[in-house]
Parts: C-alpha cells; structure tokens; sequence
C-alpha cells in the first residue's frame, strides 16, 4: 500500500491522465447506454405520453409475463424487423429486457435510427416486483 501511495505521489501527472481516461470511458459507456427511466416513470410515460414498450427478450419469456400492450421483437431479430417500429418513430419506446441490462445495445440501435429510446430500470424483474400488472400468453 505504501508503494501504491509512494508511486502516485511520484507520478501525479501519469495518474491524473489515466483517471481522466477512465473518467471519459466511463461517460461514454452511460451516453451509449441512454437514459434509463423507473418503473414509476415508465407508468407515467405509457399513460401520458402514449409510449411504447418494446420487450426484446425471447418468445417463451414474453409469454411468461410481460407489460400490456408491449411489442415483442428479440434482441436477435430487431436489426431485421425495425420497419414494425416505424410508426411509433415519434413516440417514446421503452425498452424492457429481464433485468435492465440487455437493452442498452438496442437502445444504441434504435436510437441511431431516430426512435426515442429508454432503458427500463430493473427490467421485468422489477415491474413484477413493483407488483404492477403482467400479461400472460
């Protein structure tokens, strides 16, 4: 430990660098990701704003419970079947996943394409934990 503190105080310059580095990987890495939102605000944003939920995981877990009225299109097949979305490009969509953290790289997708789009915080994991409502087929 003393040679960690012994080295930064020798290479002040060198540590600062490499912290600005990570500082600006870090940042990218968020800005990539988008905006997340909550389960609260997605409520909001579906009832309000008329958003639309875009569940990207497979058909057997869509069937086990998702978000009413969300559209299924797998994160496999979204590059080829980006045209269903096209009449919701002015919309808010909200991307639902199993936990919140497959969707940032369809997030990117979408959102180079010109849609709006938001990570769903928690996923599915926490819209049933948040005991809100779940369709089933």
């Amino acid at each position: 430990m003393d040679q960690l503190f012994e080295f930064i105080g020798n290479h002040v310059w060198l540590v600062a660098i490499w912290t600005a580095f990570l500082l600006a990987l870090i940042w990218d890495n968020r800005q990539r990701s988008g905006a997340s939102v909550s389960v609260a605000q997605a409520t909001v944003m579906i009832n309000k704003e008329d958003a639309v939920v875009l569940d990207i995981r497979d058909k057997k877990d869509y069937r086990a419970g998702h978000v009413t009225n969300a559209i299924n299109i797998p994160y496999a097949n979204l590059a080829n079947r980006l045209g269903e979305l096209s009449p919701h490009k002015e919309k808010p969509i909200i991307l639902v996943c199993k936990t919140g953290q497959t969707v940032s790289m369809a997030g990117k997708m979408l959102r180079e394409k010109g849609f709006n789009a938001v990570r769903l915080q928690g996923g599915m994991m926490e819209w049933t934990a948040q005991n809100l409502p779940v369709v089933k087929k």
